[in-house]
């Protein structure tokens, strides 16, 4: 029997516990602090999106939808891609929509690594990769990236690519460090897996968000890359809409064949009405259009409010994550230190060693602007106490 001695289930996932995300949140609510820490817009969506999702559920659209998604919402979804990539990908064979991206992520890690397969995940890592790749017992290999750049060591990524290697991990933009791939950053991977049999998860649920005209380059612009590709994406970060809990994976016919026969033992489908309303939302394209700029301007007033502080930054590429460094201001743990900023100045952060495996500490705090401007002005104020 699987059984320890207090009569407890043995766990599969010894090392996990309560997420950080979870604490920091329950701290923030349990003090009154503003909540910079977890991951999500602090406004509502676009009413044009809610009423068509009204529209959809008084229409009667509220059985399951087929397990590959709502032809409509993939159509838009490869109709999308291909307009703003160049990119095809046919809607019947090569879309499937899932419950969130944490699922296509899931079934997509699923689908590739067996027992004793080798996994390259660049560190900090956001905290679902890992565990997928445990739970399927693979064995996670650690690419650390150090700051203000966040660059990748090709060097150091090659010397860890074996014969075991099935699978390498890709979050672009990135969270938590904000980083954007470059056009460099996709050859030297292409140039890595050319010839080998290595797959690619590509994380791009921040797509839309990146700053200083960068553009975002899909991993599905890459010809070789693409054929090897698993690209998973949301909607909840494009519209404001993390709770609906929406997300896709983009992959070649054989790849989704895979992919789908995972999917459909997690969720089997996603909810009926919204992907209605998203496939006729995704008709007009402003809205993911001006999203660059809605968040850069949340960004430059979140770091506007910081000069006159000690915190450190560089403006942060992409996402709606700012790190500060605070190295120059105290030497302490930066789990401790986000504590006490919750509970001493009212700001709850994360601490980014929580993205490590072996709790890198370079003294950086994680921020998230997805904010009314008045909540990151009156964050900075306090911030500035420090």
């Amino acid at each position: 029997m699987n059984l320890a001695k207090d009569g407890a289930l043995s766990s599969k996932l010894p090392w996990v516990g309560t997420t950080i995300f979870t604490v920091m949140s329950k701290l923030a609510s349990d003090t009154g602090a503003i909540n910079l820490s977890q991951g999500f817009p602090g406004f509502d969506c676009s009413p044009e999106l809610v009423a068509l999702v009204e529209k959809y559920l008084r229409t009667g659209f509220n059985q399951y939808a087929p397990m590959a998604g709502v032809p409509a919402l993939r159509e838009a979804l490869a109709q999308k891609t291909d307009q703003l990539y160049g990119v095809s990908y046919h809607p019947e064979t090569e879309v499937t929509v899932t419950s969130g991206a944490t699922e296509a992520l899931f079934a997509a890690i699923t689908a590739v690594i067996r027992p004793g397969d080798e996994a390259i995940v660049f560190e900090p890592a956001y905290d679902s990769y890992v565990p997928a790749i445990e739970l399927n017992g693979g064995i996670p290999v650690f690419v650390t990236l150090a700051p203000p750049t966040y660059a990748i060591d090709w060097e150091d990524v090659r010397g860890k690519i074996t014969d075991k290697t099935r699978l390498l991990i890709v979050n672009t933009p990135h969270n938590p460090t904000g980083r954007v791939w470059t056009a460099d950053d996709l050859a030297q991977l292409a140039a890595l897996v050319h010839q080998r049999d290595i797959w690619i998860v590509s994380d791009e649920v921040y797509e839309h968000i990146r700053f200083d005209g960068r553009p975002h380059l899909s991993l599905a612009t890459h010809p070789v890359l693409q054929e090897r590709t698993f690209v998973c994406g949301s909607f909840g970060k494009t519209f404001h809409v993390t709770g609906w809990k929406i997300g896709y994976c983009l992959a070649p016919k054989a790849l989704t064949a895979e992919f789908r026969k995972i999917h459909q033992y997690l969720t089997f489908s996603t909810v009926t009405p919204i992907q209605y309303a998203l496939a006729d939302y995704l008709k007009n394209p402003e809205p993911y259009e001006t999203l660059p700029a809605f968040y850069e301007h949340k960004r430059d007033l979140f770091l506007d409010s910081l000069r006159g502080s000690r915190f450190q930054f560089q403006p942060t590429e992409g996402s709606f994550f700012q790190t500060v460094s605070y190295q120059s201001i105290t030497d302490e743990p930066d789990y401790d230190l986000a504590i006490r900023l919750t509970k001493e100045i009212g700001v709850a952060s994360i601490p980014v060693s929580v993205f490590y495996r072996q709790k890198n500490d370079f003294k950086i705090l994680r921020f998230c602007f997805a904010k009314n401007d008045d909540v990151l002005l009156q964050a900075g104020e306090r911030l500035c106490r420090l």
